[in-house]
């Protein structure tokens, strides 16, 4: 017998029809569906598990006498041992199930109705719950609504869908720059410096010998986010996929691996710390740690020579721009050569107007910082591997201006260029394919 039991309560009936319904389907095929009706099904399936969440996360909230019956840690575990299913999954639901059900209607009523997902809940939960205590109600409700709004596309100049979680996540660690902007900079510089202190706290660097493995050391660490940032931008010099074919073009010596496009990722990484570790100057040790790569830093002019505030570092790991403290910016200016992005202050010329047809080395920088990964809808490629692209054409009288590029990845470049394929230019800036017919 179902767990469900012989109930005829409004939701359990509802959730047996939906089970009977869909055990009614199991033997159908999707594939002779016409792709109009696939695309459509696609987009509900994710609606209705975003339901189905929803309520087994209400559910679970309001069923905590369950577990104290059958003597389990928490209902999550009860539910895990009668049903098969893995306890953590379960328990991280029931943790954004309390918060909601604590203090975020709109979060439970979007999910209700399918136009939320588990995952944009919970980014959207976190930033909320993450408030300063001096908020009031009535913000705390504005950014409620803003961020919902975000998530389920029912926003001007949102796109259709929503924005997904990665990019869920900065917006919502900026909420208060759009309820609050009094207050928002003194907070996020609070914010920003007890999380630096708290990551010095745990940071640590074990080794030992890999016992089933003679000749292998296994290292395991745990830094700041900046350091790992940073980290990964080193390695990321070397296992960039078209580092050795360019190289190869060229004809010139690089550090490219010509396997690193073939290696998971995690064995490139490691080949190139090796590499890394080698290719350090010892002569210039330990006084500033080695030879740096360019860091990207963006920060006001002011923020920079003052306390408050604080800076974006592009993150090769989040393939975004990740906050650091103003304090954290100007450290990182003694230990590695950093390109000073600042806003407002005197830069490289960006616009080269007809003269040059390539863009250059700054105005290549300048669309890193501003696109953060290929601006094809929904690809995450991120922004280092990726190629600018001209709006209008160079060849048809287009400029080599920063405002007339576009960071677009190998695969949609060429599809840029494919006259098979009609280009949308989205209101968010993002490029949308189709085939044409």
């Amino acid at each position: 017998m179902s767990i469900l039991g012989t109930r005829t309560d409004r939701i359990t009936t509802a959730v047996l029809d939906a089970r009977a319904g869909l055990a009614g389907v199991a033997e159908a095929q999707p594939g002779f569906l016409s792709q109009s009706d696939r695309e459509r099904l696609l987009v509900e399936l994710v609606a209705l598990e975003a339901q189905v969440v929803e309520l087994r996360m209400r559910t679970m909230a309001a069923s905590a006498d369950v577990a104290s019956v059958h003597g389990a840690r928490d209902v999550a575990g009860w539910v895990a041992l009668q049903t098969g299913t893995e306890p953590v999954r379960l328990r991280s639901e029931l943790k954004v199930a309390g918060s909601v059900d604590r203090a975020w209607p709109l979060v439970a009523e979007a999910m209700a109705r399918g136009a939320l997902s588990l995952e944009q809940a919970r980014v959207i939960v976190a930033g909320l719950d993450a408030l300063p205590a001096r908020i009031d109600a009535d913000a705390r409700t504005r950014a409620e609504v803003h961020l919902v709004g975000l998530g389920t596309g029912e926003m001007d100049e949102v796109p259709e869908g929503g924005f997904g979680p990665r990019h869920l996540r900065l917006l919502a660690d900026r909420i208060l720059h759009v309820i609050a902007p009094e207050v928002a900079e003194a907070e996020d510089a609070k914010r920003l410096a007890a999380l630096d202190a708290a990551a010095r706290a745990k940071t640590s660097l074990k080794m030992r010998p890999h016992g089933d493995t003679p000749g292998l050391t296994r290292i395991t660490a745990l830094v700041p986010d900046p350091i790992a940032a940073r980290l990964a931008t080193y390695l990321d010099a070397y296992t960039s996929p078209r580092q050795h074919s360019l190289s190869t073009e060229t004809g010139q010596a690089g550090a490219g691996n010509p396997d690193a496009e073939r290696l998971p990722q995690h064995r490139a990484r490691g080949l190139a710390f090796c590499a890394l570790l080698e290719h350090l100057d010892p002569n210039k040790l330990p006084a500033h740690g080695g030879d740096a790569t360019t860091v990207v830093v963006n920060i006001d002019h002011d923020q920079l020579t003052k306390d408050l505030g604080a800076a974006g570092l592009l993150d090769p790991l989040q393939d975004g721009e990740q906050q650091i403290s103003a304090a954290h910016a100007r450290r990182l200016a003694c230990t590695a050569r950093i390109l000073p992005v600042v806003l407002g202050g005197k830069s490289e010329v960006l616009d080269l107007g007809r003269a040059q047809r390539l863009f250059s080395p700054a105005q290549r920088k300048a669309l890193r910082l501003r696109d953060k990964c290929c601006r094809a809808e929904g690809c995450t490629i991120p922004a280092r591997w990726c190629e600018a692209h001209h709006l209008d054409p160079w060849s048809q009288g287009g400029k080599t201006d920063l405002k007339d590029g576009v960071l677009l990845c190998s695969f949609h470049h060429h599809l840029a260029h494919d006259p098979a394929y009609e280009v949308t230019r989205l209101a968010s800036g993002d490029h949308r394919y189709q085939r044409r017919t």
